[in-house]
């Protein structure tokens, strides 16, 4: 079986007077991520995972920030068009395994919903998603609440292999 694997990282700031969003959920917070899209660091760790694993570049060549069409658009949506073009090379996705790194808010609660976006995205079952939190006890810019990060790990089966 043909196989790839993937790593994506992001990060974003905290900032007042935005909504925070993470694996396509609205999550009730003081404050949100700042970014061009909804910033949805989650979602951008999973698409340059996935382009990545292609050789693809990343998620600033395909969505670049000087682009109006995509100024405040959904990550979800930009994980569509990512999947199109796994699809057209040929491949699906095995399974995927992120992590978010906040100090706050607690996440839990909402990772279910994180985990069924994402996978009715990534057209896979939802045993095949893996989402996580956690805190960095404290220290980093995610300790000090300046910003969230996450990061994730994707592996890809041509299909029909």
């Amino acid at each position: 079986m043909d196989i790839k694997v993937g790593i994506g990282y992001d990060v974003h700031a905290l900032v007042e007077g935005r909504p925070l969003i993470l694996g396509g959920v609205e999550i009730p917070h003081e404050r949100g991520l700042l970014g061009h899209s909804d910033a949805d660091v989650l979602i951008h760790a999973i698409m340059d995972s996935l382009l990545g694993a292609l050789a693809l570049g990343d998620i600033g060549g395909h969505f670049p920030d000087s682009d109006p069409r995509y100024r405040g658009i959904s990550s979800l949506e930009l994980l569509e068009h990512v999947m199109k073009l796994l699809e057209a090379g040929g491949y699906r996705v095995g399974n995927m395994d992120s992590v978010i790194m906040a100090e706050r808010p607690k996440l839990a609660p909402f990772i279910s919903k994180m985990r069924y976006n994402l996978s009715s995205v990534m057209k896979v079952e939802e045993a095949c998603v893996s989402v996580k939190a956690t805190t960095t006890e404290r220290l980093g810019f995610v300790g000090r609440e300046e910003g969230i990060g996450a990061q994730a790990i994707v592996s890809l089966e041509r299909v029909g292999g």
